[in-house]
C-alpha cells in the first residue's frame, strides 16, 4: 500500500530530505507530495521523479493547505516556526502525524491532549539543533546513568561555519542557514545558564563578549557564546540537580569579537525601520549610527567611537565587507538596522556554487561514578558538498526524513508533542544518521568542572 508524505516549504534545507525520501520511494512505497507557495522553485530533478509531485500550496489559504493535508498520511512542515500551528490543528482534524524540526511553540504544546486523544506523533526539534544535539546527549546521558553515573555537568555547542577549503575571508564565516537568524541570534532577553550550581545571566550587549574555547582534532579552535536559555533542558534532559548547565553557538575564535561591533553600534536592532532606507548607500548606513562631525570622515568616526587602532585586524574585517562604499546601495524600504545589516553582509558572506559548508557539535558530560568524578567529550563534524548540498542541509533534513519514515513504520508510537529524547525516537535515529556518515568520535578527559576561562578578551 503506498504512504503518502506531504512536506510543506522546499527551502535550503531540504536537498537531503527530499533526496532521501525519493531514494526510499519504491522499498518504502511512499509518494512524496511537495507543497510550496513557488512550486516552479522545484528543482526538476526532484519534480520530474515518477514518485513525486509538487502542488501549490499556500499556507495562509486555509482551503489549499485542508486538501493537502487531508490527502496524505503524513506531514512533514520546514516552514518557518510561525506557520506550524495552523498547519498542526489541521493533522489533528484530519488525524495526520507531523513532524517539524522546529522548537515547540507554547500554542503547539497546548495540542497535547487533542494530539493523545487521536493517538498522533507530534514530533519536533528533530533537525540539527534542536535535534542531533538532543538524541546525541541523551544517547549519553541514558549510557551514563544506565552504569549508575550521577551527571553533574552538560555543556554543548553547535555551529553552521564554512568548511576550511571554502574559509576565505577574515571573518572565517559565511551564511549556510537563514542569514536573518544570525544577524538577531541573541536578542529576546539575557543568556541565562547554571554554573557550578550559580544562576549566571549575560545580556545581549555583552553576550559577544563571553566566550568558551573548544578545540577540535583535525579542526583547530573554535570559540563559543552562550545560548538565550539553557536552563529549560533540565528538565527535559532530567538534570535537575546537574552543577552546570551550558549551551552555546561556536563561531571560529574572533567572529565574537568583531561581530560585538556591530552589536554596540546598534546595527542588529531589529525594533525600528529606518524610514529613507531604500538606496541609501552602505557608507551611509554606517553613519547613521555615529556622532556628527564637520569635519571627520567616517572612518574615523568609527575607529574613535569604539576605539579601534588602524592596524587592529577588526578595522581589515570590517573594510573587507566593503561597508564604507559610497557606492553600493541598500534595495529595502523602511528596512530595520537588522534587515540593512543582513544586505550588507549577504553580498560577501555568501557561499559559492561549489564552495563547502561545515556543521560542528561538540558536548561535555561531567558525571560522578563509584566515587569518582569523570568527564566525556563528545565531538561532530560534517562537511558539505555544495551550496545546495549542504552540511547543514544534511544535518537538518536527514533526522526529519528518518524519523517521518519510523513513524510510518511504526518504529516510534508513543502518540503526544514531543521531542526526540526517548530511545525509542534517538536510537533508530542516530542508527541511521551514522549510516549516513553523522557520528560522533568520543573522548575520555580529566574532570575540570566548567571551563574557568570562559572570558576572552
Amino acid at each position: 500500500m503506498v504512504r503518502k508524505i506531504l512536506v510543506l516549504g522546499a527551502g535550503k534545507s531540504t536537498s537531503f530530505l527530499l533526496d532521501y525520501f525519493l531514494k526510499k520511494s519504491i522499498s518504502e512505497q511512499l509518494l512524496l507530495t511537495i507543497g510550496d507557495i513557488n512550486p516552479k522553485a522545484i528543482p526538476q530533478a526532484i519534480a520530474a521523479h515518477k514518485n513525486c509531485r509538487v502542488i501549490p500550496v499556500d499556507v495562509n489559504d486555509p482551503p489549499s493547505r485542508k486538501a493537502a493535508v487531508s490527502n496524505c498520511d503524513i506531514v512533514v512542515s520546514m516552514l518557518p516556526a510561525r506557520m506550524h500551528l495552523s498547519v498542526a490543528q489541521d493533522c489533528i482534524q484530519y488525524q495526520k502525524h507531523l513532524v517539524t524540526a522546529s522548537y515547540i511553540s507554547k500554542e503547539i504544546r497546548e495540542l497535547e491532549n487533542d494530539v493523545r486523544k487521536h493517538g498522533l506523533v507530534f514530533l519536533n526539534e528533530v533537525g540539527l539543533d534542536p535535534g542531533i544535539d538532543h538524541m546525541s546527549a541523551m544517547e549519553i546521558i541514558d549510557r551514563i546513568r544506565g552504569k549508575g553515573g550521577k551527571m553533574l555537568l552538560f555543556e554543548s555547542f553547535t555551529g553552521g561555519l564554512v568548511a576550511l577549503e571554502s574559509d576565505t575571508n577574515l571573518w572565517n564565516y559565511k551564511f549556510t542557514w537563514n542569514p536573518r537568524n544570525v544577524v538577531i541570534a541573541g536578542q529576546g532577553g539575557a543568556a541565562k545558564f547554571i554554573q557550578e550550581g550559580t544562576y549566571k545571566y549575560i545580556p545581549y550587549h555583552k553576550l559577544f563578549r563571553r566566550t568558551e574555547f573548544l578545540d577540535i582534532e583535525g579542526y583547530g579552535r573554535f570559540e563559543a557564546y552562550a545560548n538565550r536559555d539553557s536552563l529549560w533542558y533540565r528538565e527535559a534532559y532530567g538534570l535537575e540537580d546537574v552543577l552546570t548547565l551550558y549551551r552555546g553557538t561556536m563561531r571560529r575564535v574572533g567572529f565574537s569579537r568583531a561581530w560585538n561591533i556591530f552589536v554596540q553600534l546598534g546595527m542588529t536592532d531589529d525594533s525600528y525601520h529606518i524610514e529613507n532606507s531604500e538606496g541609501m548607500s552602505f557608507r551611509e548606513f554606517v553613519n547613521l549610527f555615529l556622532p556628527y562631525s564637520p569635519t571627520d570622515s567616517v572612518e574615523l568616526k568609527l575607529r574613535h567611537y569604539l576605539k579601534i587602532d588602524q592596524d587592529d585586524i577588526m578595522w581589515e574585517k570590517l573594510e573587507e565587507l566593503d561597508i564604507f562604499n559610497p557606492n553600493k546601495k541598500i534595495p529595502l524600504a523602511n528596512a530595520t538596522p537588522a534587515k540593512a545589516l543582513q544586505h550588507i553582509l549577504e553580498n560577501s558572506w555568501t557561499l559559492g556554487e561549489d564552495e563547502k559548508d561545515m556543521i560542528v557539535m561538540y558536548h561535555k558530560f561531567g558525571y560522578e561514578l563509584n566515587g569518582k568524578k569523570r568527564q566525556l567529550d563528545a565531538n561532530m563534524v560534517v562537511l558539505g558538498e555544495d551550496r545546495t548540498f549542504t552540511a547543514m542541509a544534511k544535518t537538518v533534513g536527514l533526522p526529519v526524513a528518518i524519523a517521518t519514515l519510523n513513524i510510518l513504520n511504526k518504529k516510534i508510537t508513543t502518540p503526544g508533542v514531543q521531542i526526540p529524547i526517548s530511545k525509542e525516537v534517538y536510537q533508530p535515529i542516530l542508527s541511521e544518521l551514522q549510516s549516513q556518515g553523522i557520528t560522533f568520535k568520543e573522548y575520555q578527559v580529566p574532570y575540570l568542572g566548567y571551563n574557568p576561562d570562559t572570558v576572552a578578551g
